[in-house]
This record gives C-alpha cells, sequence and structure tokens, in this order.
C-alpha cells in the first residue's frame, strides 16, 4: 500500500506513466490497423466480434507477459550466432512476425489488384472458417505486437503498476477506435490500399529489428502520417469532382 502511494503522489512516476501511455497507444496503431483489415474480410455481423476478440486477447496477452516480466526480460539475451549476428528469442519472434505480415499484406495485396487471381483464402461465404481464421491470424501477431510492447515498456520504467495502468489505457483506446477505424477502411478502397501499405512496412521494420538493424519509429510513424495526409487530400479532391460532376448532371 505504502508503495502505491509513494507512486501516487511522485511527479516523476506521473510523468512516466503519461509517457508510456503515449507510446503504448502509437505502438498500438500497428496492432489496431491489421485488427481492422482483417475483421473487414468478415461478413458484416461477425466484424465486430473478432475485433473484440482480437483487442481482448491483446490485453490478456499484454498482462500475462506483465506478469512474467523476468522471462520477458531474459527474451533479449542472445541464443545463438550465425554469420556474426546474434539472435535472441525476441529477435527471432520478430522475424517470424514481420515475415508472416509481409506475406499477409502482399497476399492482400494481390488479390485486391486481381481478383481474378485464385479463391481467397478467408472467403466469407464460409463463415466459421473465415472467423477462425481471421482470429487465429490477429491472436499471432497480437503476441508479436504485445511483446514489442512489453519490451518497450521495461525500457522506459521499472513500475510494474505503472506499466499495467498504460497498457489497459492503450487497450481501451484501442478498443474505442476498432469500429470507426475498420468501418472507414471498409468504407474507403484506397484507405484500404494503404493500410495493407503500412502492414508492409511495419512487417519490414519488424525483420529489420530482428536483424539488428531497428529503424526508428519515429520515422515510420512519420512516414505514415504524410501518406494518410495525401491520402486525405485525395479523398477531398475526389468527393469535390463527385459534387461538380453531380451539379453539371442536375443542371437540364
Amino acid at each position: 500500500m505504502d508503495y502505491i502511494i509513494t507512486l501516487l503522489t511522485d511527479p516523476a512516476a506521473w510523468v512516466a506513466l503519461a509517457t508510456l501511455t503515449i507510446m503504448e497507444v502509437v505502438l498500438g496503431i500497428d496492432n489496431l490497423i491489421f485488427i481492422s483489415v482483417l475483421s473487414n474480410k468478415l461478413p458484416e455481423q461477425s466484424r465486430r466480434r473478432a475485433r473484440r476478440i482480437g483487442i481482448a486477447a491483446a490485453l490478456v496477452l499484454r498482462l500475462g507477459l506483465l506478469a512474467t516480466i523476468a522471462i520477458i526480460v531474459k527474451l533479449t539475451t542472445p541464443v545463438f550466432e550465425f554469420l556474426g549476428q546474434s539472435f535472441s528469442w525476441r529477435d527471432l519472434i520478430l522475424i517470424a512476425g514481420g515475415l508472416f505480415l509481409v506475406w499477409k499484406a502482399t497476399t492482400e495485396i494481390h488479390h485486391s489488384v486481381d481478383p481474378a487471381s485464385g479463391p481467397d483464402r478467408l472467403n466469407p461465404a464460409v463463415v466459421a472458417t473465415s472467423v477462425g481464421a481471421v482470429i487465429g491470424q490477429i491472436l499471432v501477431l497480437d503476441l508479436v505486437f504485445s511483446l514489442d510492447s512489453i519490451i518497450t515498456a521495461v525500457g522506459m520504467t521499472s513500475h510494474i503498476p505503472i506499466m499495467v495502468v498504460a497498457v489497459v489505457i492503450a487497450v481501451m483506446t484501442m478498443l474505442l477506435a476498432a469500429d470507426p477505424l475498420a468501418d472507414f477502411v471498409h468504407a474507403n478502397p484506397t484507405v484500404l490500399m494503404l493500410a495493407l501499405a503500412f502492414l508492409l512496412l511495419i512487417g519490414t521494420t519488424l525483420i529489420a529489428d530482428g536483424f539488428g538493424a531497428p529503424v526508428a519509429k519515429g520515422y515510420v510513424y512519420a512516414a505514415m502520417a504524410f501518406s494518410a495526409f495525401v491520402e486525405g487530400l485525395n479523398m477531398i479532391a475526389r468527393r469535390a469532382r463527385q459534387r461538380k460532376e453531380s451539379k453539371q448532371i442536375d443542371v437540364p
């Protein structure tokens, strides 16, 4: 109890909480984009349930990893070397997750630009298979993103309560943003392609991080923000053209 009171009255702890919460929310963007893209593959009545399950799993995984913090710290210890490069379990998980993300994004992009390329592995006509496949893939990436999130938290503070509160706030933010983001992506096909490109970029950075060549996340998120800004301008321009064309049609 005294420990909690000390944290509550320590300005440094509040600063650490605010900083870590912002960082966790930003890191959750990757997770949220992936959940939104995949859940939109499902029939409309199943999408919200898949998102809820995916985000709940993200919270459980993050809190579970915090409960085994001593083991998580050891995951950064090198376990073997290859061609002069040391690899830890964290590196291997990031590489595997990055490869999966690159494969998934590439597959979805290919299916979008060439609809006749073959049957969709997540065919909405097969509801049970689709829901199971989507949730399974969300859980796989939840693990990768959760591990990255918790290791980041460990590097920023040593207080477990601060980590728990920051993680819960970040996941609750994901929960509130999930449906609006997914609906927006679903309603705008060009935004869907942009989101898939983001996943491709995120997967590449995970692989690079696993191989010991991390890319500063500030550069990645700045590129994503700029791309989203440009796409926003394109959307405004398209709507302006559509309004102009509709007015021309209405004129007798």
